[in-house]
């Protein structure tokens, strides 16, 4: 008697079970027959098991003019591309190049002209061939400076979200290498991307670059991704202007340097270099901070701001980065060294 009655109240909500099963599938299978087809698949006329009988192009002229009649041809269902113009409007649009004028034909024709002569040196290729050739570190360094270097570093800069985040809808070639060094140590010097620590960081970097004698250069050094307040806001970390030459230190020293101070658990922030070459002699009046500035109030910046300010006095020339992320000496700056903006509200 007591197996009875629980077998019954098993085999009801098993059949309540099954029953609600079957509603919900009938009442999707029905929805899905009111809703009317919204065309034929992308390549649906295709027949995969017979890809012989395929239309050969026999020509890329050809191949490429039916992709652009099928790129024209509306369709209903959404591409990749099409959803990333949706969330970008900005999206492929055409940049504007704000850098100076290439003209590095004669390096070009230069480096040419050397391998050239060294493919036909019998010692050169004796000393390849038995592997005592030697090579110049030094020598490959300042070639690649003068030729390659430029195109890699722009390179870089795209992949870091330099141009999109301090030249909004422009670009520029970066033409003159800056040589960046924080120490003597190797370790300490600047790539494009690389990691370095607040501490390593902590003083003025020691900046060279080939410059031609009597011009004039303005150094900058910002960070557009550790501001407290605004996301579309920069800190200035450094600000040198009317350089003579190549010589940093005898700049105008428009704002004291910064070190890094990447908050903690926010991961690695962008501290970004750019060199402006002038055309002239420029008054930063406007630009000046108080030395030392520890008020982030008044290091808020933002980089197209300044240079839409003197665009008819420089152009940039140079760009270097770096990544930095927390470590124990962010905590002392900003303890004992930064005014937050937060701590002047209260």
């Amino acid at each position: 008697m007591a197996l009875q009655w629980v077998t019954v109240p098993a085999f009801r909500a098993v059949t309540d079970l099954g029953v609600s099963n079957v509603r919900r599938f009938a009442t999707t299978a029905f929805l899905c027959r009111r809703a009317p087809p919204l065309g034929p698949m992308p390549n649906e006329d295709i027949d995969v098991e017979n890809l012989e009988s395929l239309t050969k192009y026999r020509s890329y002229t050809r191949y490429l003019r039916k992709a652009e009649e099928a790129r024209n041809k509306p369709v209903w269902w959404k591409t990749y591309r099409y959803h990333v113009e949706k969330a970008d409007p900005e999206h492929g649009a055409k940049l504007v190049d704000i850098g100076l004028p290439c003209c590095q034909i004669r390096e070009v024709r230069e480096r040419k002209k050397k391998i050239q002569e060294n493919k036909k040196n019998a010692e050169l290729e004796k000393a390849y061939r038995l592997r005592s050739f030697k090579i110049q570190v030094d020598q490959v360094q300042k070639a690649w400076g003068k030729t390659s270097a430029p195109y890699h570093i722009k390179r870089l800069a795209e992949h870091y979200g330099v141009f999109k985040d301090l030249f909004p809808m422009a670009y520029f070639l970066p033409q003159v290498t800056l040589h960046i060094r924080y120490s003597q140590d190797k370790t300490s010097q600047v790539y494009c991307g690389k990691q370095l620590t607040p501490t390593e960081t902590a003083s003025a970097p020691q900046i060279s670059f080939d410059a031609e004698e009597g011009s004039l250069w303005t150094l900058l050094l910002t960070c557009p991704d550790e501001h407290l307040q605004d996301t579309e806001a920069e800190y200035v970390h450094w600000l040198v202007g009317n350089v003579p030459g190549g010589a940093v230190h005898a700049g105008e020293e428009l704002c004291y340097y910064l070190p890094p101070f990447p908050a903690k658990g926010t991961g690695f922030h962008r501290y970004i270099f750019v060199l402006f070459k002038q055309e002239c002699l420029i008054d930063f009046k406007e630009d000046i901070r108080q030395s030392p500035c520890h008020s982030l109030v008044d290091r808020t910046f933002k980089t197209v701001d300044f240079y839409r300010k003197h665009q008819d006095q420089m152009t940039p020339a140079g760009l270097a980065l770096f990544q930095c992320q927390w470590d124990e000496s962010v905590t002392n700056t900003f303890h004992n060294t930064l005014i937050c903006p937060l701590s002047l509200q209260t």
